[in-house]
This record gives C-alpha cells, sequence and structure tokens, in this order.
C-alpha cells in the first residue's frame, strides 16, 4: 500500500504536466484561430460573347422566326422585313438597266439598214444634183462666150453648181457615218453606263437580300427586342445571341493582389450555382479599370491609393451547365 502511494506520489508531477501542456495547447490553438488571417475571398461572375442580329436597312418586321432560349446555328433564317420601297427602287433600277443596254445596243449595232439606205438616197441625189448644176454652168458660160446672157448669170450658174458639189460632199460623209456607226468613245460610253446601270440593280438586290436576316453565328436566343409589325431601324438588334461556348469569368483585383492573376496563370474557383463546383480557370486578359474603381488610403503616410483590375479567365476545360451571370468565387 506504502509503495503504491510512493508510485502515486511520484507520477503527480508528470500527469500536472501532461494536463498544464494540453491547456497552453488548447489555448495557443484558440488565439490562433481567433487572430490568424481571414483567407481574401473574390466575387466575379459568368459573361459569354454575344452577338446582335441586326439588318443594314430599315423597314417593318414580318416575321420574327426564334424566341428565347432557343439554339441557332450560324446562316439559321432569324427574321425577315417587309420593305415596299426597295421594291419600288429595284423595279426602278430594273428599267434604268433595262434602257443603258438598249442604248448600248444599239451603239455597237450602229445605224440600222434602213438608215444606211436613206442616207445613201439622200448622197445620190446630192450627187445627181451637183452633176446637173455642173452642167448647166458649161452651157450658161458657153452662152456668157458667145454674147448671149451677161455676166451675172454665169455667176450665178457658177454658185449654184459650187453649193451643189458641197452639198454632195456633205451627203457622203452622212452616208459614210450611216455605215461605219457610233464612234468608240460612244460606244465605250455607252457601255459603261449599262455596267453602272447593272451596279445600281446588284446594289438594290443587296439590300433586299437584308431583308432576310440569317444568324450570324452559334448561340442561344437571349433577347428578342422587335416583334412582328414594328418598325426597325437600320443596325438596330432585333435579336441577341449569346455563345456560351465562348464563356469567361470576371474578376474586380486591386493591385496589391494582382501578383496572383498574372497573363496565362492558372488558378481554382467555385460556382455556388454549380453546386459549388471546383473549376479550373486560366487569365486571358488583364486590364486596368477607371479611376472610379480605385481604391483610396485613409492615411497616405501608411498606406497609397491603389487601382482597381478587370480580370478575364476563361475555363481551362468546358463546364457543363455554365450560364452567364453565375457567381464565381476565388479564395486567395
Amino acid at each position: 500500500m506504502s509503495q503504491l502511494k510512493q508510485s502515486m506520489n511520484s507520477k503527480r508531477p508528470l500527469i500536472v504536466a501532461g494536463v498544464l501542456l494540453l491547456v497552453v495547447g488548447w489555448l495557443a490553438w484558440r488565439f490562433w484561430l481567433a487572430y490568424r488571417p481571414e483567407p481574401v475571398r473574390l466575387q466575379g461572375q459568368i459573361e459569354a460573347q454575344q452577338y446582335s442580329v441586326s439588318s443594314k436597312v430599315p423597314g417593318r418586321i414580318d416575321e420574327v422566326l426564334v424566341h428565347k432560349g432557343q439554339q441557332v446555328k450560324s446562316g439559321d433564317l432569324v427574321f425577315t422585313l417587309a420593305s415596299p420601297e426597295l421594291e419600288a427602287k429595284l423595279a426602278q433600277a430594273k428599267a434604268g438597266e433595262a434602257a443603258a443596254d438598249a442604248l448600248s445596243m444599239e451603239a455597237e449595232k450602229g445605224a440600222r439598214a434602213q438608215q444606211i439606205a436613206a442616207a445613201k438616197d439622200q448622197w445620190q441625189k446630192a450627187k445627181a444634183a451637183a452633176e446637173l448644176s455642173g452642167k448647166t454652168y458649161q452651157r450658161i458660160a458657153n452662152l456668157h462666150r458667145d454674147g448671149v446672157v451677161p455676166l451675172q448669170k454665169r455667176d450665178e450658174a457658177w454658185t449654184g453648181w459650187q453649193a451643189a458639189r458641197y452639198s454632195e460632199g456633205m451627203a457622203w460623209q452622212q452616208y459614210q457615218l450611216a455605215l461605219e456607226g457610233a464612234r468608240e468613245e460612244t460606244k465605250v460610253a455607252a457601255r459603261e453606263k449599262a455596267r453602272m446601270a447593272a451596279g445600281s440593280v446588284a446594289e438594290v438586290e443587296a439590300y433586299m437580300a437584308d431583308t432576310r436576316i440569317n444568324s450570324p453565328h452559334n448561340g442561344e436566343v437571349s433577347q428578342v427586342l422587335l416583334r412582328s409589325g414594328e418598325l426597325a431601324p437600320q443596325g438596330f438588334p432585333v435579336v441577341t445571341l449569346l455563345d456560351l461556348d465562348d464563356a469567361w469569368a470576371v474578376l474586380h483585383v486591386r493591385e496589391d493582389q494582382l501578383s496572383h492573376f498574372a497573363m496565362g496563370q492558372e488558378f481554382d474557383a467555385r460556382i455556388p450555382a454549380l453546386g459549388d463546383k471546383l473549376v479550373r480557370l486560366k487569365v486571358s486578359h488583364v486590364a486596368v479599370m477607371g479611376d472610379f474603381a480605385t481604391w483610396r488610403a485613409t492615411d497616405t503616410r501608411q498606406g497609397f491609393d491603389m487601382r482597381t483590375f478587370e480580370v478575364e479567365a476563361r475555363p481551362v476545360q468546358p463546364i457543363p451547365g455554365l450560364r452567364v451571370g453565375m457567381s464565381v468565387l476565388v479564395e486567395l
């Protein structure tokens, strides 16, 4: 009994020391929990590439063929426009093209056979008149030498003969013009006018084709801004698309934390909307934000104003179920 009592007395300091050690360790752990630095948590959101589907020409919406949430592919018909003004302009352009083509063909072909024959007849008539005038002059000249007619009559006959010769020459030139047709410059001008008219038709047809608007990209319809019967101004987005395959996270990072987000650096993030799923992101773009996003120091002797940077990071692997607007949480 005395030996057991002695053994207990000898172990008591060890037990007390152990208890004290446990108490000190527990207190140290509680102090560490109380004063350890809180992890920095950054919150961002998911964004995606957006496309606006609009028309180059104004008009009234004829039909919208898509609805919100619908998946469309590049080239699918999205909406159509009704534009009577364009139809009228197309009719005018086609009429102008037909007229220009007719003038060009006329210039290429030259005068018609009837016009050539008429010009030839005019030349033959002038030639016969010139021959007659020449013979008349010879007769009057002979009579003048015999003293039968005065000098005045001979001069009048001479003038009539010369005028007839000039008329013959003019008729000959008109006949040659009819044979040769239009000048080469006139033909070139007519051809170019025909090309210009064809270009006008092609321009209006291009605008007409733009009354049937196709999707420029694969995506999901996020908004339908105009409905059938409403007027669509030129370039106004009627439908907007989201390409969820081209999505990224946007974070606003203070510059003293920017070292964690170097270009090309990868980091982990959580998306609460997907069951707090952990995803891997890679920094793809870093840009400084405006002065409105500057963190102001309360005491410039102990700190400085820090700018805020916008960081874009894209998923390393595709993330099923990812939607625009989902929150992204990052702990540093």
